[in-house]
């Protein structure tokens, strides 16, 4: 086989082989953040109270009725913790 028709068989086989390998990473890379671990309610110090005006139901972090999008486990919406962010109006 002339040596041409190797070199160009090896190319085609390394493109395929990075292109696939390419688009497993683009998949991986948006499954990610969705399987993200959420923090313990310890480490971010919540508490079923609210700190002044800060609760969880005005934080643009809450998700109704009772979660959190960075804290693991049931968020009640009178809560409070570090991660707290100001809902924008």
């Amino acid at each position: 086989m002339p040596r041409e028709a190797v070199e160009i068989s090896r190319r085609r086989v390394l493109a395929v082989a990075l292109g696939a390998a390419g688009a497993g990473a683009a998949i991986v890379g948006a499954v990610a953040p969705a399987q993200a671990a959420k923090a313990p309610q310890k480490a971010v110090k919540y508490q079923d109270t609210p700190k002044g005006d800060q609760s969880c139901e005005k934080c643009a972090l809450f998700e109704a009725p009772s979660s959190c999008r960075t804290v693991d486990g049931t968020v009640s919406p009178q809560g409070w913790c570090m991660v707290y962010a100001k809902k924008a109006n």
